[in-house]
């Protein structure tokens, strides 16, 4: 979804912080990934990476589309109104309100567990894949390494790209699992190596799914709940969990979005 997702994590990158510094090089264009997918492979290997996601990265490819929408990003740069206006703010609080009273005992159960309202999570899930019905269409795994690899954000990124190959070992994600440009994936776009930290089985099938909406939803409650979230307190800008809702995207504008699609959905 976007370059403006804050949302590295510390256990991956600590075991990578050895190898990164003497690993694979970075590149500007497609001329020198196959090189460094081979050195990158040995980092992987090193952060416990096995043989499936070490196949997967073999397979993964440059993704050209992937560096274009890295470089061309510009609804982060409106104003707070024609941000929302370009998102579809009133449809995703109309829509919100549907789902929230069709799955009120689901939504009310995650709030009770998590403290997160239902009208955060079925904000960020209307503004990141509009409830699900655009998940992306771009290969995960050969998104996120094309990030670790280009130059730009590398070592923001490799990390992430561990994290996918980690969630390909554990058969959450293969090769050809589709997401947005930069990788992220499932209902509400979880970047890979959050996805392998903080998601948690919501639908009580025994797995995790970030294409399950339950799954989705519920990583997402545990995501912010564990960076901080306050039950009871307020999101609005200036109170205390909108802090929170930093954690989940960088872009200031996204963060008020969010915040006051949330309270209307919640109204």
């Amino acid at each position: 979804m976007s370059i403006f997702r804050t949302l590295a994590f510390a256990g991956i990158s600590l075991s990578l912080s050895a190898g990164i510094a003497v690993g694979a090089t970075c590149g500007n264009n497609s001329s020198g990934f196959d090189k460094w997918k081979a050195s990158f492979a040995a980092e992987a290997k090193a952060a416990g990476v096995g043989q499936r996601g070490l196949k997967a990265l073999a397979s993964a490819r440059y993704s050209t589309a992937t560096i274009k929408a890295d470089r061309s990003q510009r609804s982060f740069k409106y104003s707070l109104s024609k941000f929302m206006q370009v998102r579809g703010a009133d449809t995703i609080v109309a829509q919100g309100r549907k789902r929230k009273a069709r799955n009120a005992g689901f939504l009310s159960s995650l709030e009770k567990r998590y403290g997160v309202p239902a009208g955060v999570l079925l904000a960020i899930h209307g503004m990141e894949t509009g409830f699900g019905g655009f998940m992306g269409n771009s290969a995960v795994v050969s998104a996120i390494t094309t990030l670790a690899y280009d130059c730009r954000r590398s070592d923001f990124f490799k990390p992430h790209a561990i994290g996918a190959l980690m969630l390909v070992d554990r058969g959450m994600i293969n090769g050809d699992t589709r997401g947005a440009k930069h990788g992220e994936l499932g209902h509400t776009q979880f970047l890979p190596g959050n996805a392998l930290r903080y998601g948690v089985d919501g639908s009580g099938d025994g797995r995790v799914d970030f294409y399950n909406q339950a799954d989705a939803l519920a990583s997402t409650a545990n995501f912010l709940r564990k960076k901080g979230w306050k039950p009871g307190k307020g999101y609005q800008e200036g109170q205390p969990n909108f802090k929170v809702i930093k954690q989940w995207n960088a872009a200031t504008v996204y963060q008020k979005a969010i915040a006051i699609m949330g309270a209307r959905i919640d109204g």
